[in-house]
């Protein structure tokens, strides 16, 4: 089966168009249904890495350091998020308690790996293992991460609990709201046109030009 990276398939009503040259910000639409079927994406997947790379880092901050720390007549109190988990499943919310892990720490995690596994470079000819599964398991998670939420929840109560101790932001809540913007950017990143790079570049590196012809 050839492979054809010169034609492009709208995956709203399988019409089969020549893949246009976009230039910056250019949308291509189907000249049948409408519906969106490429993206001038250059600049901003170059962005990509950098940015899941800082999503990292404020990822690992997040849940490193205590979010708040609350005092109250003299006694302070403070925990991590995986702390105020580990709380949860030892007052018998079990459920909820796997819940918040799932949503703020194992899915974005899982989804923050898978991204910057792809986008990291390599060299010519080599073939990155499991992109086909990795991008499935990365759509399953996406709708799952769900760090803004959380963090909002924590500013509502902080809001409600500084009427009744003094509350004292951590290190952490300053990385969640971090993390919040930056994995906003990374996750509108549509994945198909992540995946529609890394096969045309695949097929690039298996067919090699030399001065516009192929090598025979």
């Amino acid at each position: 089966m050839h492979r054809r990276p010169d034609l492009i398939v709208c995956e709203e009503c399988d019409a089969v168009h020549r893949r246009p040259v976009l230039r910056r910000a250019e949308i291509a639409q189907c000249q049948r249904c409408g519906a969106e079927m490429e993206r001038d994406t250059g600049s901003r997947q170059q962005r990509l890495l950098p940015l899941t790379v800082a999503s990292l880092i404020m990822f690992v901050i997040a849940n490193s350091f205590p979010i708040v720390e609350i005092e109250l007549q003299g006694l302070s109190s403070e925990t991590t998020l995986i702390g105020a988990v580990k709380v949860l499943g030892m007052e018998g919310m079990s459920l909820v308690a796997m819940l918040v892990m799932a949503t703020t720490i194992l899915f974005p995690l899982v989804q923050l790996l898978v991204l910057f596994y792809l986008l990291l470079p390599t060299a010519h000819g080599v073939n990155r293992p499991g992109v086909k599964t990795l991008l499935r398991i990365m759509q399953m998670v996406r709708p799952w991460g769900m760090v803004e939420v959380f963090l909002l929840g924590v500013l509502v109560a902080v809001v409600k609990l500084s009427n009744m101790a003094t509350v004292i932001p951590g290190v952490a809540l300053w990385a969640f709201g971090a993390l919040t913007i930056v994995l906003t950017a990374v996750v509108s990143f549509n994945p198909r046109y992540l995946w529609r790079s890394l096969v045309i570049a695949r097929i690039e590196d298996a067919d090699p030009v030399k001065d516009g012809e192929p090598v025979r």
